[in-house]
């Protein structure tokens, strides 16, 4: 689902976080779980429209920062 104030992908509107974007388009009372049986199997191919790519840009090293270790060495 877009959030709200984004445009609208199924009309010519700004979001209003009502969900229909996210219904089945065979059992609409059913919430989309990418079973794909909405696409027809008759066809030679099928194309589906990519409408964002989302990279992860979250740096790792402030998840697990590194953590550093000191060996007492009494011998010195």
């Amino acid at each position: 689902m877009k959030q709200y104030g984004e445009s609208c992908v199924l009309e010519n509107r700004l979001c209003t976080e009502c969900g229909e974007c996210d219904r089945c388009e065979l059992n609409s009372e059913k919430t989309c779980d990418n079973c794909c049986k909405c696409i027809e199997s008759t066809a030679d191919f099928a194309g589906i429209e990519i409408e964002e790519i989302i990279i992860n840009t979250e740096d790792i090293r402030t998840k697990h920062p590194v953590k550093t270790f000191r060996i007492k060495n009494e011998d010195i």
